[in-house]
């Protein structure tokens, strides 16, 4: 299997045209594909801007399995290939051991913490980002109840939803929070399908509002409360426009701002290692607001959510991190 990966890798090299002999970035999306409108396709934009404002390309890779991410590292560090991207927490391994071989590499991992001299490591706040669009949730449910689908059952994902169950509670200490995960192997990122069957359970229960953090599978969340005239709320990207009037808000993760900058750091020669943390306060997480959803953010809505935000930036709310204690105290 091994000499094909590399193969591939290879062919996808010199799709590419030359590259500046000091700019070479590179990207690694995880399992889900570039194109899942969310958490690769953040990364994609933050590359393609780059491309866009230097006229500075960057090689690309699609992992199909596990085993590809580090194959992937290794072919781009041993072809020059610096700063490189990868996206995704599972990416935490194999980057850890890659840039150990290459240490004049710069590398960047989104979602996880990796401790080397070469490696930055950006880690978001999700737990603060999805606590604001459960204050919009439970601001916009006529039912009172809301509901949360998770990709893979992950912490990452935990952390979402205590946050997002945080931001309805907050607001509505009434309200009931339905919550379920679409599976516990990588297959949960990408499984519109069983998305789709997941919300209409949980809109059989009551759900009006239901948040989707979970890759392509959010896709078919987004669909189905649609389809039943119901509110979905994106992830990671701006995904309003997919169902426009019927997407109340997306929980915004600045990946695309995180490769973005690691481009422009390395060329820029500002590269810095260690981890960093965004969240509200530091803008790398966020609600969407744009003419798709414009007809549903009411002025107590966005009167509401911009006091959180507030709240949060001065430290009156701290919003709990499920990586604390592996819990969440909102009940």
């Amino acid at each position: 299997m091994k000499p094909i990966v590399l193969g591939l890798l290879a062919a996808t090299a010199l799709s590419f045209p030359a590259f500046a002999a000091d700019d070479k970035p590179a990207v690694i999306y995880d399992l889900g594909g570039k194109f899942d409108k969310s958490f690769n396709e953040a990364a994609f934009n933050g590359a393609e801007k780059y491309t866009a404002d230097t006229g500075v390309k960057y090689r690309e890779f699609e992992i199909q399995n596990e085993a590809q991410r580090e194959q992937a590292l290794r072919k781009f560090a041993s072809d020059g290939n610096s700063p490189i991207v990868i996206a995704g927490f599972s990416a935490a391994a194999a980057i850890e051991k890659v840039a150990g071989e290459f240490p004049e590499t710069k590398f960047v991992i989104i979602d996880a913490e990796v401790d080397k001299p070469n490696v930055r490591s950006v880690v978001f706040k999700d737990n603060e980002g999805s606590y604001l669009v459960g204050v919009m949730a439970s601001k916009a449910s006529k039912s009172g109840t809301v509901s949360f689908i998770g990709g893979m059952d992950v912490p990452l994902i935990r952390n979402f939803a205590c946050g997002y169950v945080g931001g309805v509670k907050a607001t509505n200490p009434d309200a009931k929070v339905i919550q379920n995960m679409t599976g516990d192997t990588p297959a949960a990122w990408n499984d519109p399908a069983k998305g789709g069957e997941i919300a209409k359970s949980q809109m059989d229960q009551g759900s009006d509002v239901i948040f989707a953090a979970a890759g392509g599978t959010g896709i078919g969340v987004l669909q189905a409360a649609a389809d039943a005239g119901k509110l979905g709320i994106g992830v990671d990207s701006n995904q309003n426009g997919l169902h426009p009037g019927k997407v109340l808000t997306s929980m915004l993760k600045r990946v695309d701002v995180a490769t973005y900058n690691a481009f422009k750091d390395a060329a820029d020669g500002k590269f810095t290692a260690g981890a960093s943390y965004l969240g509200v306060k530091e803008a790398g997480v966020d609600y969407a607001a744009d003419e798709n959803n414009a007809p549903l953010l009411t002025d107590e809505i966005k009167k509401a959510v911009e006091a959180a935000k507030a709240d949060i930036v001065s430290g009156k709310v701290q919003v709990h991190s499920y990586f604390t204690d592996n819990s969440c105290p909102y009940k």
